[in-house]
């Protein structure tokens, strides 16, 4: 659910509501939940739930007691009871669905047991708690260092501050039981507060921390998976997906938890098909299973003949069936190893008609048809000189041309004088032609009415 109040900039880039976590539509928040019963009015004569969801730094969520009365809505900043002292944090959820919430999370849902409300965060209030989120990460980076030179298999992920500022807790992740009690002296020494040390685990540390998976969208565990139910690689197996570390592991470095998204649909799916530990007697060799491929029905077999090579085969469902049936009668049938699939019809794409006439992206490609008549001439000329494949004469009029050099696939020029004799295989229209296109322009062309110039002597 994205914050109304965050926009594009005129760079392009995300403006955002510069709020800094604090903004009042509480949309940019992690594991935020839509309460869609807002509007609706309660029945006659009913209470509304005192319940308050809370939110803290991150996906830290907890419940506390209205018994003021205050009129808080989402995004409202409240200052709640810490024992000792006082937090600040902001109301995530109210109403009905924070009973829900309770519920689902096996909170007891009577509220006389919860820590209470105090009341709605002064400037003060929110001043403090300021003053003591900027000195988390300070914190964080110390508190990493000091961990390094005590040695200790332990990584800290992040801290967080209480809102009077007495108080930090550490989350810290580790493989093993780690004996921190000297080095919490030693910290708390350092940074003059009391401390509290939590273990998360690798899938609690990434949604806190937050991300952008494979996938291309934001981590399920930081914006609304809160059951981290373990994931085995047989739920790949099922799916028939390489046991591939990098590409079933996540950010965190476990296996990804959207393998059991589908896991159900895929055993309820193999459990129509053959089992796959049979295996396939025919005349071209007895078959292993290798893979099935459930969305196109098929199941594929690797035969291996003495004296020829492996072959790779893929059947229908109902023909592997048959075979099976046939093998449990002594039957070993002839198939077909290289069984072509069915023709799959094409599916036609929509044609889209242009009716402007300018939006096609090729219509700079296609060359231009003007040029005028000059060049028009000049390529019918160049085109019959390449059909003709003969020698071009040079031809004179109103006096000889001066000769041009010779190319040196091609012999010498003849001479040609108008009147005179033509060559072979010219025709007097190609000849006009040439003669025409090649002397416009010339100040020495015979204007019309003038006697033919007198040929050079041999």
């Amino acid at each position: 659910m994205a914050c109304g109040n965050c926009g594009t900039g005129a760079d392009g880039k995300p403006a955002g509501c510069k709020s800094n976590g604090y903004c009042s539509t509480s949309g940019c928040n992690k594991l935020g939940v839509f309460d869609w019963l807002t509007g609706v009015p309660l029945p006659h004569g009913q209470t509304a739930f005192d319940g308050v969801e809370v939110r803290f730094k991150n996906t830290h969520k907890a419940f506390y007691r209205n018994t003021s009365g205050l009129q808080l809505v989402p995004g409202d900043l409240v200052t709640v009871d810490a024992a000792p002292g006082f937090d600040v944090g902001m109301v995530s959820l109210t109403g009905e669905l924070v009973r829900a919430q309770m519920a689902r999370r096996n909170v007891m849902v009577e509220t006389y047991e919860l820590r209470k409300v105090l009341r709605k965060s002064t400037q003060e209030d929110i001043d403090r708690w300021h003053e003591a989120r900027k000195l988390e990460e300070e914190t964080m980076l110390t508190a990493r260092q000091m961990v390094r030179e005590a040695r200790l298999d332990m990584k800290v992920t992040d801290v967080e501050y209480q809102g009077d500022g007495t108080k930090a807790t550490i989350y810290y992740t580790a493989e093993e039981r780690i004996d921190f009690r000297g080095i919490v002296r030693t910290m708390a020494d350092r940074f003059k507060v009391r401390l509290e040390m939590k273990q998360v685990g690798a899938r609690q540390e990434t949604g806190r921390v937050g991300g952008i998976g494979s996938c291309g969208r934001e981590l399920c565990c930081s914006t609304w998976l809160t059951d981290f139910r373990s994931v085995t690689t047989s739920a790949a197996r099922y799916q028939q997906l390489a046991l591939n570390p990098q590409k079933l592991a996540g950010q965190c470095g476990k296996l990804k938890c959207c393998l059991n998204y589908e896991l159900d649909m895929y055993i309820e799916a193999i459990k129509s098909y053959p089992s796959q530990n049979a295996k396939l007697k025919t005349q071209q060799g007895t078959g292993a299973h290798i893979k099935t491929d459930i969305f196109s029905g098929k199941m594929w077999y690797g035969f291996k003949k003495p004296g020829e090579g492996f072959v790779m085969a893929g059947f229908p469902i109902d023909v592997v069936r048959g075979i099976l049936a046939q093998n449990k009668e002594g039957i070993e049938p002839e198939v077909d190893l290289n069984m072509a699939d069915e023709p799959v019809e094409a599916v036609k794409q929509p044609d889209y008609e242009n009716v402007v006439g300018q939006d096609e992206l090729t219509r700079f490609d296609t060359k231009m048809k003007g040029g005028g008549r000059r060049s028009r001439e000049k390529g019918r000329g160049g085109e019959r000189r390449r059909n003709d494949q003969g020698p071009r004469p040079q031809q004179a009029q109103g006096g000889p041309r001066p000769r041009q050099e010779a190319r040196p696939q091609q012999g010498p020029k003849p001479q040609q004088v108008q009147g005179g004799p033509r060559p072979e295989g010219q025709g007097a229209g190609s000849s006009e032609r040439r003669r025409r296109g090649r002397g416009r322009g010339r100040g020495d062309r015979q204007q019309g009415g003038g006697a033919p110039p007198t040929p050079p002597a041999a």
